[in-house]
């Protein structure tokens, strides 16, 4: 299956509410890396993921895919998602962000996603605090500033 299928095949799960699809689109030891909830290792865990973190806090998921391209291992694909959110503070409220997917293929599989997202206009759409949203910006700050490729660059 080639770079873009295997992609629309993963998101059409995840907005289908089908996470043993979401994770067979992964190897074994496939790590789904979420802008929000962080990283997940294993088939077994990239369906914890989808069940108890994406389907417990929203719904109605709507993920549309822009160019996707790959080169051998390596693919990445723009992307627009929305959801309909199930949190008490901001329960009904439809939200959307813009990402970039950056996904590693190990024979024919994903070997690891992760997200390049910019989430703040979904956070202060769901109604987070200025402080929370802040806290969140720390984090993503560390997360980058702990990367090897950083080295040099602070």
């Amino acid at each position: 299956m080639n770079f873009a299928n295997l992609l629309e095949k993963m998101t059409a799960a995840i907005c289908q509410g089908k996470p043993s699809e979401v994770a067979d689109c992964f190897c074994e030891d496939g790590v789904y890396h979420d802008v929000f909830y962080g990283e997940f290792v294993g088939r077994k865990s990239i369906i914890d993921l989808v069940e108890n973190y994406f389907y417990r806090d929203a719904c109605k998921f709507k993920w549309d895919l822009h160019a996707p391209v790959s080169a051998g291992s390596r693919g990445y694909c723009r992307y627009i998602f929305s959801f309909e959110s199930k949190l008490e503070s901001a329960l009904g409220k439809r939200v959307m962000f813009e990402g970039v997917a950056n996904v590693e293929l190990k024979r024919g599989l994903i070997g690891r996603y992760s997200e390049i997202a910019d989430t703040f206009p979904a956070l202060q759409r769901l109604g987070f605090a200025f402080d929370r949203i802040g806290k969140l910006a720390s984090r993503a700050a560390s997360d980058l500033e702990n990367r090897d490729e950083v080295s040099g660059h602070l």
